[in-house]
């Protein structure tokens, strides 16, 4: 790992020495202005292959295989179907405009960065403290979540034992660094993308009526009971459930600053994204809610993490299939320790860029010698201990109000995402550039990030809607905490930094912006850029996707 030239300075009343590791090669000349804290660089470990597998199972977990049940319970097939290819396109455009930015810019804290540059710095202080406390309070819900699917097998075995056990294994993952996690989710990710290959073979087979005793089903659950519960409601409810099981899509940005080739990698990575969304979720949910009625009573329990009730469980036992049930339990399982190992990854290389704008304290802005945010990972594992919970008898009511910080999350810092695309934009044309000086464009391009915000949106009101009223329950306070505990919570920390900065401008002039810092060297003709023409636009489709 080559590491940036390093200047010691020395603080003429204290005497205190500090190096400024500002980059002085070509991926970045100019030293980024709202840096207060300056820290050694992050480890640059990540191969092309660790961001690929990142990219297309990285974060698939309980939230699809276990929280999807929930969605088909209240929703239906169809709405579910309907909901996740909405949330998905949505996500794939938002994640184009990341791979944009994160090629020109791959800086510390990725998208955090861009947007208190981009957009606002309150802005950018709010939604990235958001998505900071959501994946530190995700860790300890994981933990737990990875010990109930053992109980599969053991019940008789204390949870705490496994929750220990699990956090001792993301202790020693952290030894080895970004590397670490980079090798432990290649693997990880490699198994759960056959796990889930294997249910959908496996559903078009009992579908057609070649494994178990139900005969030939065709699409009989889609009309009896049918496509649709709920009505709009049940729709609505889709939207719910549905980021948490996405979340985590947008951490190929966050490792552009640890990838070895950003310039290579990530292109490769956000298009591999779309492959994840519609096989492995749209695709998989299609099959699931041909072969599992939604009035299932056994759905009726799936939420959190009883694998025991996860809609593809319920599936291969409806089919009668005696040990794919077990063996499907190890796909749940990994991907559970799987998300937790994202889980430190997402939290503290957050942390670590906003304690480098001084917008976080600044010991967790500190990089160690191999290269990793030592302090961020320590509070990380520390919220960890917070799984222990798990031995208390009113643990579901606790991980409901921690979880509740986390859902919301995933969609304001997509829309934040998108808008950050837009603003950055507008300042690339106004201050003299043009596109093709770009070395990779969002394929969507900024409308793309328009139609991803605009639902982003959309899906904020269909939650405050199922919030207000949530289904089969009256209105009550409770319950629309739950769902929307994290809105107050964004506006606190944005009007909180707006007090302490001073500072009420709503957004950075475009001409103000900062596109400079921690930009890669521009070292493209246009004319080396082939034209747009019918005659090589399948060669161009291919390349967009693969």
């Amino acid at each position: 790992m080559s590491e940036s030239p390093q200047m010691e300075t020395t603080d003429i009343e204290t005497g205190q020495k500090t190096v400024d590791y500002t980059t002085e090669h070509a991926e970045g000349k100019t030293a980024d202005n709202g840096i207060v804290v300056k820290s050694a660089p992050l480890a640059r470990d990540l191969k092309n292959r660790h961001m690929q597998m990142i990219a297309i199972g990285g974060s698939i977990g309980a939230g699809l295989f276990v929280g999807s049940g929930s969605a088909l319970h209240t929703g239906g097939p169809g709405s579910v179907v309907l909901g996740y290819i909405i949330i998905g396109s949505m996500l794939l455009c938002t994640v184009q405009a990341l791979g944009e930015l994160a090629v020109l810019f791959p800086v510390n804290g990725a998208f955090f960065t861009y947007i208190a540059r981009f957009v606002d710095p309150a802005y950018g202080f709010a939604v990235g403290w958001d998505y900071a406390i959501g994946w530190l309070t995700v860790l300890p819900f994981e933990l737990v979540a990875a010990g109930i699917t053992i109980q599969f097998w053991r019940d008789d075995i204390n949870i705490g034992v496994w929750v220990g056990v699990f956090l001792v294994l993301l202790c020693l993952i952290q030894i080895f660094g970004v590397r670490g996690y980079g090798e432990v989710e290649f693997v990880l990710s490699i198994l759960k993308v056959l796990g889930t290959i294997g249910f959908i073979i496996f559903g078009i087979i009992v579908d057609c009526g070649g494994a178990g005793n139900q005969g030939y089903i065709g699409a009989k659950y889609w009309h009896d009971p049918g496509a649709f519960a709920n009505g709009f409601q049940g729709f609505c409810s889709v939207f719910v459930v549905a980021p948490f099981g996405f979340g985590g899509a947008e951490l190929v940005g966050l490792a552009a600053a640890e990838a070895q080739n950003p310039l290579k990698s990530i292109p490769t990575a956000t298009k591999q994204v779309f492959w994840r969304l519609a096989i492995f979720y749209i695709l998989s949910l299609f099959i699931l809610g041909l072969i599992v009625p939604y009035d299932n009573p056994n759905l009726l329990n799936s939420s959190g993490a009883n694998s025991k009730y996860s809609p593809f469980v319920i599936a291969i036992r409806l089919a009668g299939v005696k040990a794919l049930p077990s063996i499907f339990n190890v796909i749940i399982t990994i991907s559970v320790i799987s998300v937790a190992n994202s889980c430190t990854f997402g939290s503290t290389r957050t942390m670590q860029a906003l304690a480098e704008r001084g917008m976080a304290p600044g010991f967790l802005a500190h990089v160690d010698s191999k290269g990793r945010p030592i302090w961020g990972i320590v509070l990380q594992l520390g919220f960890g201990l917070l799984a222990f919970i798990g031995e208390s008898d009113r643990q579901d009511l606790a991980f409901n109000w921690l979880l509740s910080l986390t859902g919301l999350s995933f969609l304001f810092i997509w829309g934040a995402i998108c808008l950050a695309h837009i603003r950055f934009r507008r300042a690339w044309k106004v201050q003299g550039h043009s596109k093709s000086e770009l070395p990779y464009q969002a394929m969507f391009g900024v409308g793309g990030s328009y139609y991803a915000f605009i639902l982003n949106i959309l899906c904020l009101i269909a939650t405050f809607y199922i919030a207000l009223y949530p289904i089969g329950k009256s209105p009550n306070p409770e319950a629309f905490f739950s769902y929307y505990l994290a809105l107050p919570i964004v506006i606190v920390l944005y009007l909180g930094w707006k007090i302490y900065s001073g500072d009420w401008t709503l957004y950075i002039r475009a001409k103000d912006m900062d596109i400079t810092s921690g930009r890669r060297s521009l070292d493209f003709d246009p004319n080396d850029i082939p034209k747009k023409t019918w005659k090589n636009m399948p060669l161009r489709v291919f390349h967009a996707l693969f």
